[in-house]
């Protein structure tokens, strides 16, 4: 996969921090659960659930490093209450994966899923946009495994635990249910500068019919 040749930002800089967090320097370390080993015999990325065709597809990881390479400057705004900003994520756009695998037309939400079994929730509108990209890179870097190595999602727009890390798959989904953290008491949404922190913050739309 090859490098960014120029930096990139789609839309112009906040001016202040979200409510509520504080500015970082440098990028701490925080996920649940061990650091998984990375095999990249084993690894593949799948596509699945509610797909056009009805199918699955997946890319070994080689196949998936060879898709075209962009670039975005973003911030991460983390529920923790740090923010890092200026940031410059290399890898493979959201709409990439969309247009290679597209979703049935009733496809509302995405399931974004990582080792272990750990997930994520996103409205297909978030997952759409043209800042949110499957991360290889931060700072023309490759990550490092305690940062997601070989794939994390970023969603700029949003709290970062929208955007796992050590993604392996997506799946296409028709209604909206709950991730990992969604189903801990975190907010739906996730949006940092509506605050969207916890699950009793939502309102009427904010998540899943029951």
């Amino acid at each position: 996969m090859g490098q960014p040749v120029e930096r990139e930002s789609g839309e112009t800089a906040q001016p202040q921090l979200p409510p509520g967090q504080r500015l970082q320097r440098g990028w701490p370390v925080t996920h649940y659960g061990p650091v998984p080993r990375f095999r990249p015999e084993r690894w593949e990325f799948r596509v699945f659930g509610a797909t056009a065709d009805g199918g699955k597809q997946c890319w070994t990881h080689d196949e998936f490093t060879a898709l075209p390479y962009a670039s975005v400057v973003a911030d991460l705004h983390c529920v923790t209450k740090f923010s890092m900003l200026g940031a410059e994520w290399g890898g493979v756009p959201a709409r990439t994966i969309l247009e290679k695998a597209p979703p049935a037309p009733a496809v509302t939400h995405v399931m974004v899923w990582a080792e272990y079994g750990f997930s994520s929730n996103l409205r297909l509108a978030d997952f759409a946009s043209e800042r949110t990209i499957f991360a290889t890179h931060k700072d023309g870097e490759l990550l490092t495994a305690e940062h997601g190595f070989p794939l994390r999602l970023v969603v700029p727009h949003l709290y970062a635990w929208k955007g796992p890390k050590w993604v392996r798959g997506i799946e296409y989904m028709t209604a909206d249910r709950r991730g990992f953290w969604e189903e801990r008491g975190y907010h739906n949404v996730g949006d940092p500068w509506r605050e969207q922190r916890y699950s009793y913050q939502e309102e009427p739309g904010d998540g899943p019919e029951l």
